[in-house]
């Protein structure tokens, strides 16, 4: 099928967050188009994997739109780099917002599809935001159970020190989602499947992208600790739900937090499809698992959209 790109804005929260816009030829000539919301991961970026899963839909006959987080990419927002989750959750909101606008789009009919932390996010924002209809989650992850398997209060020491330090005066600190290469990787002796297969797709050509620099504006990191992507969701997550990973588990937990999702949904209708042999990022480009996600995801946003 035919797709028109096209690069727009909308508003969220009082900034502009910029977007890609993929409407299948001659929707915009007919009137009750269902749409999908498709959300990145975090340290990502709108032309990555969030956006090869906006153009597969799209081919499949969605309107989708894709877009860069507040505070990243080529979105607006201070400080640069910042990961918050309220912020994320909300940019979804202003993304309904904006689709509600489009005289091809049927308000009924909009879903939500979130990759890696993006689906955590996604379902977080459909709890509180019922003008989503259906939500979709690939290689699922809870942001804030990841870093708090990793002595959060340490962390959260550091990140009140630094605040001090920045308050008076110190430059902000940036740090790093992964190691910048492989070398560096190496060099600190990590050989984690999930860590190497995220320095391989965020920072070699496989997928690497100038919108998505490996940068953290570490003092947000508090935020991201105190949140729980799944809270609720035995009460307030009610819609359709349809979960995607892979087989092959890694540290990152996207495994584990898709079982714990699919347990704790309130969904009545909810799946949870296991893409044997696939790991957590061969679901954000590989052609074969993408292909195996997309066809799933297909049949499920039919069915509910």
């Amino acid at each position: 099928m035919t797709v028109i790109q096209k690069r727009v804005s909308f508003t969220a929260h009082g900034l502009q967050l910029a977007a890609i816009l993929n409407i299948p030829k001659y929707d915009e000539e007919k009137k009750q188009n269902p749409a999908i919301i498709c959300v990145h991961p975090g340290s990502s970026c709108k032309e990555q994997t969030a956006g090869i899963y906006a153009q597969e839909l799209a081919d499949l006959g969605y309107v989708t739109i894709v877009f860069d987080a507040s505070y990243q990419g080529e979105s607006e927002g201070e400080p640069r780099y910042a990961e918050y989750p309220a912020a994320r959750v909300e940019d979804i909101r202003s993304a309904v917002d904006y689709l509600t606008t489009l005289d091809y789009v049927d308000e009924n009919r909009i879903g939500v599809l979130g990759v890696c932390a993006g689906g955590g996010y996604a379902v977080n924002a459909a709890m509180t935001e019922r003008r989503i209809k259906a939500v979709g989650a690939v290689s699922v992850a809870n942001i804030g159970r990841g870093y708090r398997e990793f002595d959060p209060i340490k962390m959260l020491e550091q990140v009140a020190q630094q605040r001090t330090a920045e308050a008076r005066g110190a430059d902000p600190l940036i740090s790093q989602w992964v190691p910048s290469s492989h070398t560096e990787r190496e060099a600190a002796g990590m050989t984690e499947l999930d860590i190497v297969e995220a320095v391989d797709y965020y920072r070699t050509p496989r997928g690497q992208h100038p919108n998505s620099p490996n940068k953290l504006k570490f003092t947000t990191v508090d935020s991201i600790i105190a949140f729980d992507a799944f809270h609720l969701a035995d009460t307030l997550l009610t819609q359709p739900l349809q979960i995607i990973v892979g087989g092959v588990q890694g540290a990152f937990g996207s495994y584990k937090d898709g079982h714990d999702l699919y347990n704790r949904a309130a969904s009545e209708k909810k799946d949870l499809f296991v893409v044997e042999g696939a790991g957590h990022y061969d679901l954000y480009d590989r052609p074969e698992p993408v292909s195996k996600a997309v066809e799933k995801l297909g049949v499920f946003f039919k069915e509910n959209l």
